[in-house]
C-alpha cells in the first residue's frame, strides 16, 4: 500500500532553500551571465542553431541594461532588475495597464532626474522582450477544423469547412484572422532550467538526491509508471538530465459567472525532475499552448495539439544540445511525457474517448454495470469493492435485485 508523504524535511535541497529563504539580493546579471555563457557553449558546436549568434547580440543588451543605473549614483538596484521585479508585482497583483502606468509616472515624479525607469507598460516590455522565451502565433479556422501551419500555412481558406482564414473588415487594411492559437515552444524552456546552476541541480534530484523509501510514494519517481520506463528505456534513464513531463489542460470562462460567453484552455506541462515543493509550484509549470475562442474546443482539442506533439517527438527520438552550467558541458537532452492529468470531460477530449452513456468507464468498457435509471444512466456493481463479509451484498432487495457474489 502506497501512501504521498510531502514532508521530506531532511531532505539536503529542501534545507538549503529553507536556510535562503527571506535572503533579498540582485541576481539579475549573474543569471544573465549563465545565460549568456549558456548560448556561447551552445554556438561552438558544429550543428549549432543558427539563431545561437542573434541571442548573443540580445544578451549583449540586456547585460547592458543590468549594469545600467536607476538614476545616477545608485547602484544597489539595475533598471534591468527593477522593471523584473515590478513586472512581477503587476503580475502577481493583476494591475491594469492603466495603473502600472500610473505607477511608473509616480517613480519618475519621486526618484532624482534623469531617472532611466521607462514611462509606459510597452517601453517596460520592449527591454524586457530579448529575455526569450515568448509565444508563437498560429491562425486557426474558426470551426476548429485544422490549423493554418506548415503546408497550409499559405491557404486563406479551411480545407475542410471552406471557411475564410480572415475576418471581413472593409475599414481597416489588416488582415485579422478568425481564431488564433498561442504555441509556447518547449525545448528553449527546458535549455533555459539547465542555463542555472540552482535549477539544473534541482533537475538532477530525483536521482542523486531522492531517499529511496519502500511503500512510500513520496515522488512520481517512487511510482510504477516511473519504474517501468526505466526498465524499457535504461540509456534514458540513465542520465538524470533527461526530463519527464505530465500534461495537464481544462477549459474555464476568464469572465467568471458574466454571461459572456467565452472559453480559455490552457495546456500545461509539469516536468517531475524537481522535487515537489518545486516542481509543483507555479513558477516551474510550462504553458505550452493557449486555445482561446467564443466556445470549447471539445474533442476537436486534437487540431490545435500536433505542434506540441511534433515537438515531443523529436525531443524524445532526437533529443536536443544542452548546456549544463553545473558540468559546463553540453549534453543531449531527452523528454518523455509520461501521463496527463484531467477531469473525466477533458479525458474524453484528449484521448477520443466516449466518457457518457452505457460504455463511458474505460476500465470495464466490455462488460459495463450500466443500466437506465429512469432519464440518467447508472453504474451499478460497486458492492464488489465492499468487504466480502458485509451484509450489504446480501441485501438484493435494497439495491438493482441481485446478490452480490
Amino acid at each position: 500500500m502506497n501512501y504521498w508523504d510531502l514532508d521530506n524535511d531532511n531532505d539536503d535541497l529542501g534545507e538549503e532553500e529553507e536556510n535562503n529563504e527571506g535572503e533579498e539580493y540582485d541576481e539579475v546579471g549573474e543569471m544573465l551571465g549563465e545565460m549568456y555563457e549558456g548560448t556561447n557553449a551552445e554556438g561552438q558546436t558544429e550543428d549549432h542553431d543558427p539563431n545561437v549568434g542573434m541571442e548573443e547580440c540580445f544578451f549583449v543588451r540586456l547585460l547592458r541594461e543590468a549594469q545600467r543605473e536607476l538614476y545616477p549614483g545608485w547602484q544597489d538596484v539595475s533598471l534591468l532588475s527593477f522593471l523584473v521585479k515590478i513586472l512581477h508585482l503587476k503580475e502577481l497583483n493583476k494591475w491594469s495597464n492603466k495603473s502600472f502606468e500610473m505607477t511608473l509616472q509616480l517613480f519618475k515624479e519621486v526618484l532624482p532626474k534623469h531617472s532611466t525607469i521607462p514611462n509606459s507598460p510597452y517601453e517596460v516590455k520592449k527591454i524586457l522582450r530579448d529575455l526569450g522565451l515568448g509565444y508563437v502565433y498560429i491562425d486557426a479556422c474558426k470551426n476548429d477544423c485544422v490549423l493554418f501551419w506548415k503546408e497550409l500555412s499559405e491557404r486563406n481558406t479551411c480545407p475542410i469547412c471552406e471557411e475564410p482564414r480572415w475576418k471581413i473588415d472593409d475599414n481597416k487594411s489588416k488582415w485579422v484572422p478568425h481564431k488564433i492559437l498561442r504555441y509556447f515552444p518547449l525545448t528553449p524552456r527546458l535549455k533555459r532550467l539547465f542555463m542555472s546552476k540552482q535549477t539544473t541541480l534541482a533537475m538532477r534530484w530525483h536521482k542523486e538526491k531522492r531517499k529511496e523509501e519502500s511503500n512510500i510514494l513520496s515522488h512520481p519517481a517512487n511510482g510504477e509508471a516511473w519504474k517501468h520506463l526505466d526498465l524499457l528505456y535504461p540509456d534514458f534513464a540513465q542520465d538524470s538530465r533527461n526530463v519527464r513531463l505530465a500534461l495537464a489542460t481544462d477549459g474555464f470562462n476568464p469572465f467568471g459567472n458574466m454571461s459572456t460567453s467565452y472559453s480559455m484552455w490552457p495546456v500545461i506541462l509539469v516536468q517531475y525532475n524537481m522535487p515537489l515543493w518545486k516542481c509543483m509550484k507555479e513558477p516551474f509549470f510550462m504553458m505550452s499552448l493557449l486555445i482561446l475562442g467564443p466556445r470549447a474546443p471539445g474533442k476537436d482539442i486534437d487540431t490545435y495539439l500536433p505542434p506540441l506533439i511534433d515537438e515531443l517527438n523529436e525531443l524524445w527520438t532526437h533529443g536536443v544540445q544542452t548546456y549544463d552550467a553545473v558540468t559546463k558541458e553540453n549534453f543531449q537532452m531527452k523528454v518523455v511525457l509520461l501521463w496527463t492529468i484531467n477531469d473525466f470531460p477533458a479525458y474524453g477530449n484528449l484521448s477520443g474517448w466516449i466518457t457518457k452513456r452505457y460504455k463511458a468507464c474505460p476500465i470495464c468498457y466490455d462488460d459495463p454495470p450500466s443500466r437506465l435509471l429512469r432519464r440518467k444512466i447508472g453504474y451499478l456493481c460497486s458492492r464488489q469493492f465492499l468487504p466480502p463479509n458485509h451484509r450489504w451484498r446480501r441485501n438484493a432487495n435494497a439495491f438493482d435485485g441481485k446478490v452480490e457474489k
